[in-house]
């Protein structure tokens, strides 16, 4: 009875046991079988570049660093996700600094940033300037009427300024006490009779002259035998007066100035035109007026001068303009908007947007090969439906960045403060050098970072303290306090007691992260003894 009951026990327990063998036996089976799968350590080690230098077995091309594209001033010695951005850091390769006048951008990259070209073509630009102005006198066209003779005012014909007047009609009569002396002497004379006489007469006609008297009224005076002492003025143009000064009775003197005609046949336009838009503007060129005096009606007329009077105010230049002026409809005074029609020509075109002024220069970014972005200096001219023409940098057909260029405008800058640096060891600290300091400076700016000018008074591990000037992103005034190190270390070559100039951001509340540093250009190196290396600590 003993030994069946130790035999039902025993069956179990055998079974448990082969199980557990056959279980165990399974998975070292797999596990070796996992390792026999699985590269060498060392292939393991080299299947991705895990230090700068390393190759990247994917394009055999030496890695310098890592970096997050949206924020290319940091660098990282390895890689791993950005703390910048949800996204992994990207190699930046030894051989993409080859050339400084390209910028490299992945196809991921393209895509995030949306960048989009457009193609550079040949085209007619005749850019539309539109001005106000408005209308005065033309004072070419005026006459002014004097007094041939002392003498009164019997008659005006024209009482008020502004009374409209035509060509030839009265405007005073005046009676002239010397006249009639000479013209007595001038009869008397001819009723002479004998040698001689027509000498004496020639006299007494240069006398009436002499007093006032034009060759019509000698005549008259001759044929009718009568005494003329009066003078009747006419008016030599059509027109309105715009001066008057004498009345009835008045006395006046020989040459005295009695009225001022002003012709309305032809008026002039004062435009203001803006100093930058002067240049559209050619004598002689045509111009089209309209008036709200006016509506529907539109006048065309022509430059008549370029006048040197610049109003320092508004920066505009006057420009005059003569138009014609049938029925007297235009009168002095009445504001007008004029249209200049500049000449059209031929030219480079390239979207508005493409094109970044930097103050110094003119840039635009050409797409040389997939993927790979170049900047050229251009010289821009006029901009008409948001096309601005390119008068030297760029050939009809080429393809510019009109999205996205201001970041890799940003992205240029940090390269070329890269393949300027004169230690390529030094390459992985931003700001190694005076021309990387002045990249820097010039730099574009990402959301959230502020830059600021100031001395390093201490370098420790974890602390940066530096006296800094006023930052006016952050409307602070100038103070001494610590910063946290860059996180791909500081620079070699910096000192306790450089000038630099350096990039920070937020990273924490009241704590901030030196993300560049470059010392200044002007600031000389610190050689006494005891001068503080970058990375030691006091």
């Amino acid at each position: 009875m003993k030994n069946s009951t130790l035999i039902w026990i025993a069956l179990p327990v055998a079974g448990a046991l082969a199980a557990s063998a056959y279980w165990w036996g399974r998975t070292d089976a797999a596990r070796l079988s996992m390792v026999a799968d699985s590269p060498p350590a060392s292939q393991a080690a080299t299947a991705a570049p895990r230090t700068p230098g390393d190759a990247d077995p994917a394009t055999g091309r030496k890695v310098l660093y890592w970096h997050d594209p949206m924020v290319p001033g940091q660098r990282f010695d390895k890689p791993g996700k950005s703390p910048f951005m949800n996204m992994m850091l990207e190699p930046v390769y030894a051989d993409s600094g080859a050339d400084e006048s390209t910028v490299a951008v992945s196809p991921r990259m393209r895509q995030s940033l949306g960048i989009r070209t457009a193609e550079a073509v040949r085209g007619t630009i005749a850019p539309p300037l539109t001005t106000v102005g408005s209308v005065a006198y033309n004072e070419r066209d005026q006459a002014a009427v004097q007094a041939r003779a002392g003498g009164f005012v019997e008659k005006l014909f024209v009482r008020a300024t502004l009374d409209a007047v035509r060509e030839g009609q009265p405007l005073a009569e005046l009676y002239v006490p010397d006249w009639v002396a000479a013209q007595e002497e001038f009869l008397a004379v001819r009723r002479m009779r004998g040698v001689g006489i027509e000498l004496l007469a020639d006299g007494a006609r240069q006398r009436m002259r002499l007093a006032g008297m034009n060759d019509a009224q000698i005549a008259l005076v001759e044929s009718s035998g009568v005494l003329q002492p009066r003078l009747t003025l006419i008016a030599p143009i059509g027109g309105v007066v715009t001066e008057l000064s004498v009345r009835e009775g008045t006395t006046v003197r020989m040459g005295a100035p009695l009225f001022r005609i002003n012709s309305l046949a032809t008026v002039w336009i004062n435009a203001e035109v803006p100093e930058s838009s002067s240049g559209l503007v050619r004598v002689g060129a045509p111009v089209e007026v309209r008036s709200p005096a006016l509506p529907g009606a539109m006048r065309k007329g022509r430059v008549a001068a370029l006048l040197p009077d610049l109003n320092p105010a508004t920066r505009t230049l006057k420009v005059r303009i003569e138009v014609g002026n049938p029925a007297n409809a235009l009168v002095p005074g009445v504001f007008v908007t004029v249209d200049f029609q500049p000449a059209a020509r031929e030219g480079v075109l390239v979207p508005s947007e493409a094109v970044i002024a930097t103050g110094r220069r003119t840039v635009v970014f050409v797409a040389e090969s997939e993927g790979r972005f170049a900047a050229v200096n251009v010289e821009t001219g006029n901009e008409m439906n948001g096309m601005t023409e390119i008068t030297k940098g760029l050939d009809p057909g080429q393809r510019v960045v009109v999205s996205g260029q201001f970041l890799i405008d940003s992205d240029a800058s940090m390269k070329g403060t890269l393949t300027r640096a004169a230690d390529p060891a030094d390459s992985m600290a931003p700001g190694s050098s005076a021309s990387a300091a002045k990249a820097m400076s010039e730099s574009p700016l990402p959301p959230g970072t502020h830059r600021g000018e100031g001395r390093i008074e201490m370098i420790a591990k974890d602390e940066l303290m530096l006296s800094h000037g006023p930052i006016a992103s952050l409307k602070w005034g100038a103070m001494t306090m610590g910063f946290v190190p860059p996180a791909a270390g500081m620079p070699g070559g910096l000192a306790v007691g450089d000038r630099i100039t350096f990039t920070f951001r937020a990273r924490a509340a009241g704590e901030y992260e030196v993300l560049t540093i470059a010392r200044l250009p002007d600031a000389a190196k610190n050689t006494a003894a005891g001068t503080v290396r970058a990375g030691a600590r006091p």
